[in-house]
């Protein structure tokens, strides 16, 4: 047994400590002289290296593959399973998903795999077989999924946004230092040809001193309809035959009466369940002026105009700005401007087009201003290139501007740091603070308030009630436990 594991036990609450037994029990039974050594300092023995197993792909030994537990296979999980086994280098052995009917063609894909409706049973039985875990359940489940699997010495991918609360994303980033496990959200434009590009306009001075992005996108969404928007809860309808638990599928969140708006998409429309296009296009559309600016937290979030504001579902339109401080040399603060459906396009002053059309910023995207006032920096959304919009030409930042291709591949990327090859771009590390900057203009768009921020105490000055939002309402009792496990 390893350190980790031991390590792990001690901390754990008594009604998921057996789990962690089970696990103590794994077949992990000696040392092999293909072990990976992590970059984390400590020797990791993955399962894939001590079972004897050989499944769908027998071309590829077992001692080369990553051992993956799939907790939601169904909708986006499909993509993020099959995005993640692509390259024959991970084999799911377990999935898991609350309506197996769902997940029907990644349960076919996967004759052999165990299957599971409660990623809790799935760790009590199967914890000793399991290297890594995808987590592409609805927003609010990803962090009881996640840090479950992270307890356990579990690695874990997680589709965006990474959590449901402000606080919640805390916890997962605390859970990645003391677990030492690899961890990657699916923000899949974060390891690319479009972020090395960005990363060399960084070096090169490009998208120095920002003073100002203006992000955007389309409607795209249920809400963002007129003719769909609702004023209160839906009504109740009979719960699916498919459908093994609604009790479960609504996890540490307050169980309303099932509704077909629920499940299986359209959660991402309520603020009960979802994060709205902010939390959703969000971890997209600002994901690179976010890491490679160094924002951090903003010190304050003002929405401008809310359609149709309530409290159940997020609104028709949004415009919300945030306002992060300076950082240094070269990083003034950075006014951010959000719109989301209706009036979203941006336009461009003359002066920078010198006689020329205005080129298309397309549905989802962003500008940058620089304090020069020389030329805009336009990027798309997710993997997108950067392109200078400028009345005059910039031959010397050619080179900085070059994108050189598609760059690596995001899901493969956590495999390969799994198996101890390489580390992941979009780490807790990274994606847990830019996942909280998107929780604290969730809440604002909730109360549709001017808030402040104070960055240093992580508190909202002034406001109790935006306060207690940073955790969201108490969790369930029988998932309480899991937010004490960092």
């Amino acid at each position: 047994m390893s350190s980790l594991i031991q390590n792990t036990f001690k901390t754990v609450p008594k009604n998921i400590m057996k789990t962690q037994q089970i696990h103590s029990k794994s077949t992990r039974r000696k040392f092999l002289t293909q072990a990976t050594s992590s970059a984390f300092g400590f020797t990791f023995i993955p399962a894939y290296l001590t079972s004897a197993r050989a499944q769908n792909n027998p071309q590829r030994p077992p001692s080369q593959r990553i051992n993956l537990g799939c907790i939601g296979a169904g909708g986006r999980g499909s993509g993020v399973v099959s995005g993640i086994c692509r390259k024959g280098n991970a084999l799911p052995v377990a999935i898991c998903d609350v309506d197996h009917n769902r997940a029907a063609g990644i349960i076919k894909g996967n004759p052999k795999a165990k299957l599971f409706h409660d990623f809790r049973e799935m760790f009590d039985k199967m914890s000793g077989d399991i290297d890594a875990v995808s987590v592409a359940t609805p927003d609010h489940t990803h962090f009881t999924a996640a840090i479950q699997a992270m307890s356990l010495g579990k690695h874990v991918y997680v589709e965006k946004p990474l959590t449901h609360t402000f606080e919640e994303a805390a916890i997962l980033m605390r859970g990645e230092k003391k677990f030492k496990v690899v961890t990657q959200m699916g923000n899949q434009g974060h390891t690319s040809g479009g972020s090395e590009q960005f990363k060399r306009m960084l070096a090169g001075g490009v998208v120095n001193d920002v003073v100002k992005v203006e992000a955007w996108k389309s409607s795209s969404l249920w809400f963002m309809d007129k003719k769909k928007r609702i004023k209160g809860y839906p009504e109740a309808q009979p719960i699916p035959e498919s459908l093994k638990s609604w009790d479960l599928w609504c996890g540490p969140q307050e169980m309303k009466e099932f509704s077909s708006m629920f499940h299986p998409f359209d959660w991402r429309g309520f603020h009960l369940y979802g994060g709205g296009m902010f939390g959703d296009w969000g971890c997209h559309i600002i994901d690179f002026i976010h890491h490679y600016l160094d924002l951090g937290l903003p010190t304050k979030i003002s929405p401008k105009a809310l359609g149709d504001y309530n409290k159940i579902s997020f609104p028709l339109s949004s415009h919300i700005e945030l306002d992060f401080p300076s950082r240094g040399k070269n990083k003034p603060a950075v006014h951010v401007v959000w719109k989301a459906g209706g009036d979203h396009a941006s336009s461009i002053d003359k002066k920078y087009l010198g006689g020329k059309k205005a080129p298309g910023l397309g549905g989802a995207g962003t500008l940058l201003h620089r304090e020069q006032e020389d030329y805009l920096v336009h990027r798309n959304s997710h993997s997108g290139s950067s392109k200078l919009i400028s009345a005059n030409k910039h031959d010397d930042l050619k080179e900085a501007l070059n994108n050189k291709g598609p760059g690596n591949d995001h899901m493969e990327s956590f495999t390969q740091a799994c198996m101890g090859r390489g580390k992941t771009e979009s780490p807790f590390s990274v994606s847990g603070t830019l996942t909280q900057v998107l929780n604290l203009g969730m809440i604002a768009e909730y109360l549709n308030t001017d808030l402040e921020f104070d960055r240093k105490t992580q508190k909202f000055i002034g406001n109790k009630v935006a306060n207690t939002l940073l955790s969201g309402p108490a969790p369930r009792k029988e998932w309480a436990d899991h937010y004490k496990l960092a």
